[in-house]
């Protein structure tokens, strides 16, 4: 079991190619993760800042292997060159999987360090896997790890206590730019319907807006307002919502874009100052939208710039609490890869123990004495397996696996293979290996 990560993200690259490579983004689980291909399961994290691939190859032999079976498919669903995604995406291995996953989750890797919605964002990417299929065990152990570390920084740092996101942050923006304390008063048009719209609802009732309009190309406005409030919008009734408003939101990220000749279209005469605010991971506001009259652009990029940094110290007690968790999640996984060679040892033994607990019923039957001299051998053998078994942990997290093999053949004359062939195996026969038997 390996596991590697591809990693895109605003820090490296700019968001218009984050946008492309997420393209298509659900389908590459599910047209890579085989019995037949290097790659056992995938989970993809796709948010507005960030593109991400987190895969498990066979074996460490299988990862560059999974690495190109990785950027083809990115390749096929976003257009861009397979030169072009492989210089887009950073390839990460062994500790340093864990540790930039749980600063992402913990959103110290986000455009508003410490912001609250990527530790949603994790476990949904996690359950999308999940649902797809392409999960697996070892996967399931890492997000479920970097779920924890984010809540474990949330309880014991300020990180994040001023409730900062990249929403709040923009409507901080716009209110400014609105020359108000609040949006009381003020009319809002809501692109889109996930989660990101979801909570740029909630910002704005916070803000006291509560005239908020919603569209969804996809139609799924009515059912989006009936548990939020709200109004929804058709495409009849789109047009007058945009002459009126004096805040644009977009999230949804469809293909159809809001340009500057829409709103001049709609908007003429008294139109109120116009705040449009584009989070979506594709525009949802074309470019030129700036260039009208009366109209302030904010983007993503506006929003990073102007979000307050955290303290120097609090980042710092952050840092460390990721970078023991990563510590320790790597350390628990090399634990477990003598865990099939545990295994062995064990129905070697108890097999050794059943058949001589066997003879004993046959000469004696089932009677008191024999059930107290079960119960004695059965405790010697479980007593004789403590010192292998907690030995085997040990070295394997030492990484000194080869050894405690040979020795189970030399000493049991049991044959264990590596648990990368074990892996390879299990995937080749389409059954689980041990370690995934015990998740």
């Amino acid at each position: 079991m390996v596991l590697f990560s591809l990693v895109a993200s605003h820090s490296a690259i700019d968001l218009e190619t984050v946008a492309r490579l997420s393209a298509g983004a659900a389908a590459v689980g599910a047209e890579v993760v085989s019995a037949e291909n290097a790659v056992a399961g995938l989970v993809t994290l796709a948010t507005c800042n960030r593109f991400e691939l987190y895969a498990q190859a066979r074996s460490a032999d299988d990862v560059e292997s999974a690495r190109s079976s990785l950027i083809a498919a990115v390749s096929a669903h976003s257009g861009l060159a397979e030169h072009q995604v492989s210089n887009a995406l950073a390839t990460q291995q062994g500790t340093a999987v864990p540790r930039h996953l749980f600063a992402v989750s913990t959103g110290l890797e986000s455009a508003v360090v410490g912001e609250r919605e990527i530790a949603g964002q994790v476990r949904r990417a996690l359950s999308s896997a999940q649902d797809q299929g392409t999960s697996t065990p070892a996967l399931v152990r890492l997000f479920q790890a970097a779920s924890k570390t984010a809540k474990d920084v949330g309880a014991q740092t300020a990180l994040g206590r001023r409730g900062m996101s990249i929403v709040s942050v923009a409507l901080d923006l716009a209110t400014d730019l609105q020359d108000a304390r609040s949006l009381a008063g003020k009319t809002a048009v809501l692109f889109g319907t996930g989660a990101y719209a979801g909570a740029a609802m909630a910002q704005l009732a916070q803000r006291g807006c509560t005239d908020i309009r919603v569209y969804s190309g996809s139609g799924r406005a009515e059912a989006f307002v009936a548990s939020r409030g709200g109004v929804a919008l058709t495409d009849a009734t789109l047009p007058a919502a945009l002459a009126d408003a004096h805040l644009l939101l977009g999230c949804s990220g469809s293909d159809r874009q809001v340009s500057a000749g829409d709103l001049a279209q709609v908007r003429h005469g008294l139109s109120p100052q116009l705040t449009v605010i584009d989070l979506a991971l594709t525009h949802d506001f074309a470019a030129d939208v700036a260039d009208l009259p009366h109209v302030d652009l904010l983007t993503l990029e506006t929003v990073r710039q102007a979000a307050p940094a955290e303290q120097e110290s609090t980042l710092a007690e952050a840092a460390g609490l990721v970078a023991d968790a990563a510590s320790n999640f790597e350390h628990a996984q090399n634990a477990r890869s003598l865990d099939h060679a545990i295994v062995a040892l064990r129905r070697h033994t108890m097999g050794v123990l059943d058949s001589e607990i066997a003879k004993i019923r046959a000469q004696h039957g089932c009677t008191a004495a024999t059930a107290e001299v079960e119960l004695a051998m059965r405790r010697m053998v479980k007593q004789l397996l403590h010192v292998p078994t907690v030995r085997a942990k040990e070295l394997a997290a030492s990484g000194d696996t080869e050894g405690y093999l040979a020795a189970l053949n030399a000493l049991y004359g049991i044959k264990v293979e590596p648990a990368a062939v074990v892996q390879r195996a299990a995937a080749v026969l389409e059954v689980a290996p041990p370690d995934a038997a015990s998740a």
